[in-house]
């Protein structure tokens, strides 16, 4: 398993539109993904799943990947986070 932390700064949190690309992007990888927030976890592959989770503007995200892509897929995953608004 490899995991990163990030901070979310955009404005609005991760609304519905920013999530549905972070879902899109997170599909493209073979490992399984998953978000945690405030101790709580989703599947970072199910927009249904993300919605649960508290994704306001300064929490905290733990990114986490298991499989044979795990460290790709975290470090892309954090860097288009970093651009989503």
């Amino acid at each position: 398993m490899f995991q990163k932390n990030i901070k979310i700064t955009a404005q609005h949190g991760l609304h519905i539109r920013p999530a549905a690309k972070f879902v899109k992007y997170a599909q493209q990888f073979i490992s399984d993904i998953n978000i945690t927030v405030n101790g709580q976890s989703a599947n970072g592959k199910s927009l249904f799943q993300l919605q649960t989770l508290d994704l306001s503007k300064n929490n905290i995200l733990t990114i986490s990947a298991t499989g044979e892509d795990e460290k790709q897929a975290v470090e892309y995953l954090i860097q288009k986070l970093e651009k989503l608004k």
